[in-house]
């Protein structure tokens, strides 16, 4: 029998995460605790409003299948049981992890994945000033980030880039829009973004109206985030994405996110591996994935004034396995 715990934390971030949705002073996750035959387990999820979720909608769709939790629920079975999103995840997380301390071993040998000794992810230069963006993105690359994701909403595109590409020339940057772009003057933009050499424009359109990538020439890859959850988004994506970012708060775990990442990629698309604001805890249950993705965006904790216990090992723009 299994002892199934469900509980809230709060964890205050050392500066404000500013983003085109507004800002945030905390990360406020959900854990799930399991505990069998003297092992335990942990997984965590970062409920986001964008996708209707909350902290309270969360913990109560978990509280459905604890019953089941406790009588042994497999991965394969809870597929079934929870949609994709932050709820399923954090369920489909505690259980790779148990799966990985009954053998004795990290997550990535159970899966038979290595690892590099270091992994760089990008660091995020948020919403700002123009002069503000490429302070911040300066320091960030006087620290030792070489690959910057620059945080846009719909004003100051040509200022704010600019100024971040006159501060630090050699970065390698890529630009989230966060939904807040429209289809007049898109062709423009992705054309002032390529020619300051940016590498990748993540979800430029609302993911409810993004036909209009459909066919659009454009010379820079663009990739879906709000617009690619699980498998069944991929039937949509051809033709607008080269790109899809894979979260687990999105997929509802490792479980579906390893599926959907090989199905994009046989399927022709590249991968980013991206987070919510998150500890440590919630990376090391994506980082199996890490050796399949172009671009890795991983700095959900290094926002934390504080994490959980053990940590990962973050400096600027690199996780340190």
């Amino acid at each position: 029998m299994r002892t199934v715990k469900v509980y809230e934390e709060s964890w205050p971030l050392h500066s404000p995460f500013v983003i085109s949705r507004g800002s945030r002073s905390e990360a406020r996750v959900v854990v799930v605790e399991l505990e069998e035959e003297g092992i335990k387990a942990s997984g965590e999820c970062t409920p986001y409003p964008r996708y209707g979720e909350s902290d309270a909608s969360v913990m109560a769709q978990i509280m459905t299948i604890v019953p089941q939790l406790e009588k042994g629920l497999s991965r394969q079975q809870l597929q079934s049981l929870l949609p994709p999103g932050a709820a399923r995840n954090a369920v489909d997380s505690a259980l790779w992890d148990l799966e990985a301390r009954r053998l004795g071993v990290s997550l990535e040998e159970h899966l038979g994945v290595a690892l590099p000794e270091d992994l760089t992810t990008a660091q995020t230069v948020v919403i700002g000033t123009p002069e503000q963006m490429a302070a911040s993105a300066a320091a960030l690359w006087e620290k030792g980030a070489r690959l910057l994701k620059i945080k846009l909403d719909d004003r100051l595109i040509s200022e704010r880039l600019v100024a971040v590409r006159t501060a630090v020339p050699e970065a390698t940057l890529i630009v989230d829009a966060n939904e807040s772009w429209h289809s007049e003057g898109l062709a423009a933009r992705c054309q002032l973004l390529a020619d300051l050499g940016v590498a990748m424009l993540e979800q430029p359109l609302p993911a409810n109206n993004d036909a209009a990538l459909e066919n659009f020439i454009h010379p820079l890859p663009i990739c879906a985030d709000e617009s690619c959850h699980a498998r069944s988004s991929l039937k949509t994506l051809a033709g607008r994405y080269e790109m899809i970012n894979i979260k687990l708060d999105k997929t509802g775990g490792l479980t579906e996110a390893l599926a959907l990442a090989s199905e994009a990629q046989a399927q022709g698309f590249a991968l980013m591996l991206g987070c919510m604001l998150c500890t440590s805890r919630a990376i090391a249950a994506a980082l199996p994935l890490a050796s399949k993705a172009r671009f890795a965006d991983l700095d959900g904790p290094t926002w934390l004034a504080v994490d959980v216990e053990p940590a990962l090992r973050f400096s600027t723009g690199q996780l340190h396995l």
